[in-house]
């Protein structure tokens, strides 16, 4: 056979409860952290119709929940979709946050308070070039919205990225945390920096133990149709296949690893969801950590979790890195995710095997959103 990662990236796989984690069928309430269903007062997500976001708030209104006011930029790319399903009390566009938050009259349309911020809103693409965009919007934005949380109360949770790690060769242990320790880090794209910077200025300016950062590896699953190039190579491949037969994926351009053979921490994003909302909910967990499932997988073991869900005989073509992204590729990342568990997260990881089934065959088969 002809092995396909696609030239367009990927992500993701594992999972969490139980023995096999938290894949199961499309309507099975995903497990979340005791005494949730009494969350008091009110939650926002920013980043409210993205992939991580939508998937949170999903996951909250199962158990119940739907106090929550939903932020984002609806922009032209289809991720208003991954609200319908969805209960919430109130959207606003990012643009009009701010002055929401700060109004003091109810009548001039102040938000109130928030007992916890899930602040998951940003730009998510590793080949974006303009670093002034992403200063100003992954960095200037969290670093405001950081303060207010702090000054006002509020629990707050962001999304920092693996991509902080680099290519790994300074590891991938959350248990660095101090100024000092995250100076040695060195991200290969701007994107990454982004996320490097807020942490930072959060541990830097003693913030960071009084909130937690959520340095997200490989996440993949429903509700991320609309993010482009920055699809999970699942997403990407299981297009090829319904419409070439084959999946496309990359070669590999270092002797050390075979064609096929690089390697990322997948996650599913229902455990990736299980795991940001334990955090949220332990308010012990602060500082950074790591969500991935700990262990790596090969895109070949990924892409024949593929083919079985969609019960075929694996087709795969390799095709050359474009020269743009070749000294930026990360070959090989894993989670360690003892912080996590020391936090006392117990559920096991999702199969990769059944967290891609999962994905296919009740998502991905009929183009279906968390909460359909």
């Amino acid at each position: 056979m002809t092995h396909t990662e696609s030239a367009q990236g990927a992500t993701g796989t594992a999972g969490a409860a139980g023995a096999a984690g938290v894949a199961g069928t499309k309507n099975t309430p995903l497990p979340l952290p005791a005494g949730i269903e009494h969350l008091p007062g009110r939650v926002l997500v920013t980043g409210g119709a993205g992939f991580i976001g939508s998937a949170l708030i999903w996951a909250l209104n199962q158990h119940g929940i739907h106090n929550i006011v939903a932020c984002d930029r609806l922009g032209q790319d289809g991720k208003w979709r991954n609200l319908v399903p969805l209960r919430f009390e109130d959207y606003l566009e990012a643009d009009d946050l701010f002055q929401r938050l700060e109004s003091g009259a109810p009548e001039s349309g102040t938000l109130g308070s928030f007992d916890l911020i899930l602040h998951l809103g940003a730009c998510s693409s590793t080949t974006e070039t303009d670093a002034t965009y992403l200063a100003r919007n992954n960095f200037e934005f969290t670093k405001k919205l950081a303060l207010w949380a702090v000054n006002n109360g509020s629990r707050f949770v962001y999304a920092s990225s693996a991509a902080t790690y680099g290519d790994g060769t300074r590891g991938m242990s959350d248990s660095l945390q101090s100024p000092q320790d995250l100076s040695k880090l060195r991200p290969l794209n701007a994107y990454g920096y982004s996320k490097q910077l807020f942490d930072q200025y959060a541990a830097q300016a003693g913030l960071l133990p009084h909130m937690a950062g959520l340095k997200y590896f490989n996440i993949f699953g429903p509700n991320e149709a609309h993010k482009g190039d920055m699809r999970s190579l699942v997403h990407k491949a299981h297009g090829q296949i319904e419409q070439e037969g084959r999946v496309k994926l990359f070669r590999s351009h270092r002797p050390d690893y075979a064609d096929g053979e690089q390697k990322r921490d997948f996650l599913y994003i229902k455990d990736a969801i299980a795991m940001t909302l334990h955090v949220a909910m332990t308010p012990t967990a602060n500082g950074l950590f790591n969500i991935g499932s700990g262990h790596a997988h090969t895109w070949l073991e990924l892409t024949d979790a593929l083919f079985a869900a969609m019960n075929r005989a694996p087709v795969i073509e390799f095709i050359d890195m474009p020269v743009s992204i070749r000294n930026k590729y990360q070959y090989f990342t894993e989670a360690n995710i003892t912080r996590l568990r020391e936090s006392g997260y117990t559920a096991a990881v999702t199969p990769l095997t059944d967290a891609v089934r999962d994905y296919v065959q009740c998502y991905l088969t009929g183009d279906s959103r968390l909460g359909d």
